[in-house]
């Protein structure tokens, strides 16, 4: 069964209807399983039973601090369950979410892996030094089975070093270009890395971001086996229409396989 498939099955089967942290917890064992949380985050399970969170927004942190309304509904709380790895790839509070990320480390066993543009906000929160690692770009750090690689993104003069992600997980490729304008210039040093069984990029083209069109430009240069996007809904002001890129991407790259998931919702990769 194909990989679209499978993730129609998975969602046909399991629904929505129980608690996200029991689904992440049940996930089978001797499967790499990936879930949407909304806006930038997504869980990883591993094989072997290891969880990695990317860029998690599970609070209200960003309306506290910058105005921004959370329009999506929480799903997953900070104490919901105990990851072994949180990964921030940059300071924005949607990605590096600092009313969750002390929570999720208070029980000592997560570890976060953080763009160096957190250690202000890592300092105030006084964590455990052995709990958290910095990262920058070029950089390899493994987690268990995984192994992730930092690479070249571009999000502006605010986050400068802000960095994506090519995660390698039970024999499987993912590329997170994190948030990201549209580099031309610099994307052979991504495709070097490839072949890519899974891209994941925003979407909604605001605060330095890919839109629709750019996200089908990367997608059509680094051709993924699989298009995941993100970056939309969960802020009035962030834009991005999943339905316009899906139409873009039919017109342009007919062949392109391509995944619209929805908030809680889990595929098999």
């Amino acid at each position: 069964m194909g990989l679209i498939q499978r993730a129609i099955a998975w969602s046909a089967e399991n629904g929505l209807d129980r608690h996200i942290s029991d689904r992440i917890n049940n996930a089978e064992e001797g499967e790499t399983h990936v879930f949407f949380l909304g806006q930038a985050g997504f869980i990883f399970k591993t094989k072997a039973g290891e969880t990695i969170a990317v860029d998690l927004y599970l609070s209200d942190c960003v309306e506290h601090y910058d105005g921004f309304k959370r329009l999506m509904p929480h799903i997953l709380n900070a104490d919901d369950f105990v990851f072994d790895c949180v990964v921030a790839t940059h300071h924005h509070y949607d990605h590096f979410d600092v009313e969750s990320i002390p929570v999720m480390l208070s029980n000592l066993h997560t570890r976060l892996f953080a763009a160096i543009d957190c250690k202000k906000e890592v300092d105030e929160m006084k964590l455990s030094f052995d709990q958290v690692t910095y990262i920058e770009k070029d950089g390899i750090y493994k987690i268990g089975t995984a192994t992730i690689n930092t690479v070249f993104c571009d999000h502006g003069d605010s986050a400068p070093d802000a960095v994506g992600l090519v995660i390698e997980i039970d024999g499987k490729k993912i590329y997170i270009s994190g948030d990201t304008a549209l580099r031309l210039d610099k994307i052979s040093e991504i495709v070097d890395k490839g072949p890519f069984d899974l891209m994941i990029a925003p979407i909604n083209g605001a605060f330095g971001n890919l839109n629709e069109s750019d996200a089908a430009t990367l997608c059509e240069i680094i051709k993924p086996e699989l298009i995941i996007p993100c970056h939309y809904w969960n802020f009035a002001e962030h834009h991005g229409d999943p339905g316009l890129f899906a139409g873009i991407l039919k017109e342009r790259l007919p062949n392109q396989k391509f995944y619209i998931m929805r908030m809680g919702e889990s595929i098999i990769l």
